[in-house]
């Protein structure tokens, strides 16, 4: 959508944020929710004799914005300044005599929130299905690279040997984390409620309860246990938090593509969406990583959003509205935002170019101080002190530092290490630092097996 055909405010109206994502939070979408609730409601009257079934019938037919225009809603909200209301009587006027039976028992609340809970029980599956997707690009690159050796770095710096379908895994893992978080809360904290005014559902009647329990099974969601006028706001917050989790690991992940995308290190690059992209408007040989830095960005707002999601939880006795405007902003915002990072992760992640070359490149850097751990490791397990062993590696790797040369042709006119390794052990060491992976392939075996599980659930 084009900033001209829709001369919208806001980005998420019209650069961030998928089609789906746009659509089950458009206006029209909420006016379908909260009629679909108002007719689920109106069935339950019918099903325990309340109200005509062929009110209910009536009202279930002409509950939607095929019949209520949003217009028409927006027309009324002009006069009597209340949203919910307005709906109520547009909706009314589209049923005729059995518009009286529209709301029975009902405040406002009921309708909002038991809305926002199918609003944000679709979201969550659009956000599932969208982890699975990249889990399953994920097991692809870890599955290839399982055996490939890269360096590791720590402090920035150079580390050891390290395998680069490891580090892929430890982002694998994580995500199957997320994806069990977000089915687990899309069973148990997505909550409708039918409480009435202050909790106590007096106004449903002799048969609130059972009333309840219809509604919810029409709309196929659990009802909250028990509540004020409000769904209690930390099962929101918990779910909200749990995004801005989710965004802080793409995060996590989208640094390291930015990192290893550096020149200086070149190890992986982000994939161009096609031959004609455009880097830079005037640097033409650029090639950044621009959808990793727009992950980066966004988890910034992300992070922004604890604040409100917290400060909602709070409220004055059975109900106030300082939580209103405030979740009329933060509940689009925090699904179109994430959204909008999942599929930029999904992007860089199915095209990911991954430089193998390079990495071998980048382990010689520091002519071998890399395997340093290796080898005192090696004494050790001949037979040296630990601490002597790594005293020893030190001293000769600042001589190898100082005179820029490589470790192995220091170590090997060292006689104390020569006495517990032979020159041809050692260079084995050396020539070999895939040999010094540890577990590393077992661990991504059980992190695969983890999540090929996951995504069959």
């Amino acid at each position: 959508m084009s900033m001209k055909k829709c001369d919208c405010l806001h980005p998420i109206d019209w650069r961030y944020g998928s089609k789906e994502m746009r659509k089950i939070f458009s206006r029209v979408n909420r006016l379908e929710l909260l009629l679909k609730v108002e007719a689920a409601i109106a069935h339950a009257h019918a099903m325990v004799g309340n109200i005509p079934k062929k009110a209910a019938e009536e009202i279930e037919k002409k509950a939607s914005a095929k019949y209520v225009k949003l217009k028409r809603v927006d027309e009324i909200e002009k006069e009597i300044y209340h949203d919910i209301a307005s709906v109520i009587r547009a909706f009314a006027e589209q049923c005729g005599e059995y518009g009286r039976y529209i709301h029975l028992g009902a405040t406002s609340n009921d309708i909002i929130d038991t809305a926002e809970a199918l609003r944000t029980k679709g979201a969550l599956m659009l956000i599932e299905h969208r982890i699975v997707k990249a889990i399953k690009n994920l097991i692809g690159i870890v599955t290839e690279h399982k055996e490939t050796v890269c360096i590791g770095r720590t402090h920035g710096s150079q580390a050891v040997p390290y395998s680069f379908g490891h580090k892929i895994a430890i982002w694998l893992e994580e995500l199957v984390r997320h994806l069990g978080n977000i089915r687990r809360l899309k069973e148990e904290n997505v909550v409708g409620k039918l409480s009435g005014a202050v909790g106590t559902r007096a106004a449903y009647g002799v048969h609130a309860d059972r009333i309840v329990q219809i509604t919810m099974e029409k709309l196929s969601i659990k009802a909250a246990v028990i509540t004020h006028q409000l769904v209690s706001r930390e099962v929101v917050a918990e779910i909200f938090l749990e995004l801005i989790l989710l965004a802080c690991s793409i995060d996590k992940f989208a640094t390291e593509i930015r990192n290893l995308s550096r020149t200086e290190i070149g190890e992986v690059a982000e994939p161009f969406r096609s031959d004609k992209q455009v880097g830079s408007s005037t640097m033409s040989h650029k090639r950044d990583p621009e959808r990793s830095e727009r992950m980066s960005a966004l988890a910034r707002i992300m992070r922004g959003y604890t604040t409100p999601a917290l400060e909602n939880i709070i409220t004055w006795h059975e109900r106030d509205l300082a939580n209103s405007a405030s979740e009329r902003y933060i509940y689009p915002e925090i699904f179109m935002t994430i959204d909008q990072m999942l599929v930029d992760f999904d992007f860089v992640i199915s095209g990911l170019v991954v430089k193998t070359e390079q990495m071998k490149k980048n382990l010689d850097i520091t002519k071998g101080l890399v395997m340093a751990e290796a080898v005192m490791t090696e004494l050790v397990n001949n037979g040296m002190n630990r601490q002597e062993a790594h005293e020893l590696l030190r001293k000769n790797s600042m001589i190898a530092v100082e005179k820029n040369a490589q470790l192995f042709g220091v170590l090997k006119k060292d006689k104390e290490i020569i006495e517990f390794i032979s020159e041809k052990d050692l260079k084995e060491i050396f020539d070999s630092p895939g040999n010094y992976l540890g577990t590393a392939k077992e661990q991504i075996e059980i992190v695969l097996i983890l999540a090929e599980k996951a995504i069959k659930e």
